[in-house]
């Protein structure tokens, strides 16, 4: 099961992030795969390095902060076996 978390205070960009987070799902046909959290702890958000929201973590990896990925980005991040972490471009960063 994957865990699928949007980092922010529900506003309408964190909104729109679990939007794309549930097209890639549906797309990929992982729905009953994943579980889609929405974290609005601003400690929490703050412990896991996110300053600028929304955040989006898979599997406790943040892939991408301060920005709304598309559906395409959030399936690409899906596919990977491990989730890497992405830069403010959305580009998977190898470890």
């Amino acid at each position: 099961m994957r865990i699928i978390e949007v980092l922010g205070s529900g506003c309408p960009n964190c909104q729109a992030v679990e939007r794309n987070v549930h097209q890639a799902l549906t797309e990929l046909g992982l729905e009953d795969k994943a579980e889609v959290h929405h974290v609005t702890d601003w400690a929490e958000i703050a412990g896991r390095g996110v300053l600028s929201t929304p955040g989006l973590a898979i599997d406790g990896t943040v892939v991408s902060t301060g920005r709304i990925p598309t559906p395409s980005q959030v399936a690409d991040w899906l596919r990977s076996p491990v989730a890497g972490v992405a830069d403010v471009t959305g580009q998977i960063a190898s470890r």
